[in-house]
């Protein structure tokens, strides 16, 4: 107690005697027992029978400036702010920003008593979200808030940032021509030329496009972000129960959504392009584990394959012999993906011969094993393939991925 006290005199001698029993307390914690910072300073004050000096009515507390005394006019301020945002939320977290002088004069006082304890900041914040919580009937939550609320006191105005939402499902791709996500023009990079008709994009639209139009009304969200299971090449169709993926929505207005309704508006408006299947709210740790799973899946493709000369039919036998595959980076990705040798598995081919000339295949493989090389050999930089087994020149014509299974 003796070190308290002494600690207690300083600060009053830093202070001029001009702290209130917050900003005193909070110096305390958690040394000494108390519900809040405020019966720690009266504690100080009173039991330890510390003598302070009475300030006049126009002296403001040292440290915080009579923030404390005030947080009714932030709060109120606050909750208006809100309301005439309009934005829904189930769950929030409350911060602050504060002038410099006063977090400069904590840590003069942290520094000559030697105790780092509760922050003005933190005590504000959770003033604040203990009366909102009252107030707006929700819940603070410190993980994965939907809203964050900055009070500014140097600006003395409220920011609100309203958080992502997440929703995830499958889609299927019914229409070749379509790339997964927006793809920026090449040659003006999005800005817009004669090149791409001054649309920015080297395709009109996209699986992302489509799917996040709907979404982006409903929500009254700023923008979306599409993050998917993998991909399928621009030509190849997502058939079966369509690729899983996490569509990301930014600054989302409202997030109450009828997921049912919203999926019958997206598929009527997209049909015969692509539908959507399976909607869920889903947390923002879904999104990576979406992402990162591309690889560690099993997906089913089917092929046709057109062969520059006829083959024996029990030539076809061969290609059960396709399992361990040693890929190297395919020469038509080489500029965006790593030159290195993957390993590849395929679980099982099945073949049909169409004619003399083409085939149809079926293979379910690992994830990440690029069919097309699979069938033409990439110049040899997938080993073994259709076109080394059957010693015939070989090249998939069209592509369908008909499962992904995660």
């Amino acid at each position: 107690m003796n070190k308290i006290k002494e600690q207690t005199q300083k600060i009053i001698e830093i202070s001029e005697g001009n702290i209130c029993n917050r900003c005193l307390g909070r110096n305390f914690y958690p040394q000494l027992s108390g519900n809040d910072n405020q019966e720690r300073g009266i504690y100080v004050k009173d039991v330890l029978e510390i003598v302070t000096t009475v300030p006049d009515e126009s002296e403001t507390c040292y440290v915080c400036g009579d923030i404390f005394l005030n947080l009714g006019d932030a709060l109120e301020k606050i909750i208006n702010t809100i309301h005439d945002s309009k934005v829904e939320f189930k769950t929030f977290l409350v911060g602050c920003r504060l002038p410099r002088e006063i977090l400069e004069k904590e840590r003069k006082i942290q520094e000559e008593i030697g105790n780092t304890s509760d922050s003005i900041k933190k005590e504000i914040n959770r003033e604040l979200g203990k009366e909102l919580e009252h107030h707006l009937e929700r819940e603070v939550d410190f993980d994965n808030p939907n809203l964050v609320i900055m009070m500014d006191f140097t600006r003395d105005r409220v920011e609100l940032q309203m958080n992502p939402l997440f929703i995830e499902g499958r889609y299927r791709k019914l229409l070749r021509g379509i790339p997964q996500t927006r793809w920026p023009c090449r040659k003006c990079r999005g800005k817009g030329c004669e090149r791409c008709d001054f649309t920015g994009k080297m395709y009109p639209e996209s699986v992302e496009e489509l799917i996040a139009e709907k979404v982006l009304d409903a929500t009254e969200g700023h923008e979306s972000r599409f993050h998917g299971a993998g991909r399928e090449d621009v030509d190849v169709r997502m058939l079966g129960r369509g690729r899983p993926f996490v569509l990301e929505i930014k600054e989302p207005r409202v997030r109450e959504l009828k997921l049912e309704e919203l999926t019958s508006q997206i598929n009527q408006e997209c049909q015969g392009k692509v539908e959507v299947l399976d909607l869920k709210m889903v947390n923002k740790d879904r999104r990576s584990g979406i992402k990162a799973s591309s690889t560690e899946t099993y997906k089913t493709y089917r092929a046709l394959v057109e062969l520059e000369e006829t083959v024996d039919e029990d030539k076809l036998n061969d290609l059960n012999s396709l399992n361990i595959i040693k890929q190297r980076t395919p020469i038509r990705v080489s500029h965006r993906r790593a030159d290195k040798i993957r390993t590849r598995e395929v679980k099982e081919i099945q073949f049909k011969q169409l004619g003399a000339n083409h085939l149809e295949l079926v293979v379910n493989c690992e994830g990440g094993l690029y069919i097309k090389e699979l069938i033409s050999s990439d110049e040899n930089r997938t080993q073994p393939s259709v076109t080394s087994l059957l010693g015939i020149s070989a090249k998939c014509i069209e592509l369908d991925v008909l499962e992904v299974n995660i």
